[in-house]
């Protein structure tokens, strides 16, 4: 995939209100292109889960049309979204949905096993370098809030991606997990020459952004 276009998308919750005048997204013509980073800046109430949860597929109340690459997103079956979400489209949640009874390194395998994307030792790498090396065998639902972000950011990158959404990736890290993140995602993103979707309410990676965008 190589283009994401919006073309005067309105969440439904917003079609009785003039609340969305100033949104440089909402009913506007705008493209999101492969390779390049773009941060979506949002205000409490402005739509983001709603932004994320459009491009991935899994609500469709708006008006306007969404096209991955001139298609009408939807008129996508169910088939395709499978596809588009193993090789086109990774999300890391501001939710993370992760599985607490399930230890860290078994929650990334789950993913790692559909795709068959990384080998371990990447993964081992990605663990140590964020600080969680050893946290593999705890259980999620007994880390922090934090650390529960890197594991599911490590999941994340454990398939093939055209583009990549990250939803509030660092709002429970540290300025230095901050970066490593950042450095890691950059690497990763490089190498599939993906785009790099981040939304944000305030605390955002520290990357130079193609383009800023206020929701």
């Amino acid at each position: 995939m190589k283009k994401i276009i919006f073309k005067q998308v309105l969440p439904h919750v917003f079609s009785e209100s003039g609340d969305v005048l100033d949104s440089e997204v909402w009913k506007k013509d705008i493209t999101l292109e492969k390779g390049r980073i773009y941060l979506i800046e949002a205000a409490s109430g402005t739509g983001k889960s709603s932004f994320c949860s459009y491009l991935y597929g899994y609500r469709d109340d708006y008006s306007g049309q969404i096209y991955f690459d001139g298609q009408d997103i939807k008129q996508l079956s169910v088939s395709r979204w499978i596809d588009l979400r193993r090789c086109s489209l990774s999300l890391l949640f501001q939710e993370l949905r992760l599985f607490p009874e399930l230890t860290a390194w078994e929650n990334v395998m789950i993913k790692n096993n559909l795709t068959d994307y990384k080998n371990i030792e990447e993964i081992k790498t990605y663990f140590e370098r964020l600080g969680i090396a050893d946290k593999k065998n705890s259980l999620v639902g007994k880390m922090s809030f934090g650390q529960q972000q890197r594991v599911a950011f490590i999941r994340a990158l454990c398939q093939p991606f055209d583009f990549i959404f990250l939803d509030e990736p660092i709002s429970h890290l540290d300025e230095e997990n901050g970066h490593i993140l950042s450095s890691i995602l950059l690497e990763e993103t490089e190498k599939q020459e993906a785009g790099i979707i981040v939304t944000s309410i305030g605390k955002h990676l520290d990357i130079k952004y193609d383009r800023i965008l206020r929701l």
